[in-house]
């Protein structure tokens, strides 16, 4: 089984976390989600419920960060094909 790059909720590369990673209930660290995303077992945006409002959240955050819209939206625009999000 290969080892998950992204979070499978953001998207973002694990590798640029810098918690790498976010934790499971029992401390542990997460092998599928950011530390933005998921933490003590449990996601941190509960008001987001959809793949496009994480999308939007994340352009939004890019945005914040200096990158132009367009560049954040082909960032942002496997986010839908992601585990959180696929179900």
């Amino acid at each position: 089984m290969s080892k998950i790059k992204f979070c499978q909720s953001c998207g973002m590369p694990l590798n640029k976390d810098p918690k790498n990673g976010g934790t499971e209930k029992d401390g542990s660290k997460s092998e599928k989600y950011c530390s933005y995303c998921y933490e003590n077992g449990k996601f941190l945006n509960e008001d987001i419920k959809t793949a496009k409002e994480m999308q939007e959240f994340c352009i939004e955050k890019m945005q914040e960060q200096g990158m132009p819209r367009i560049f954040a939206w082909l960032f942002t625009r496997n986010i839908p094909k992601l585990e959180r999000w696929r179900k």
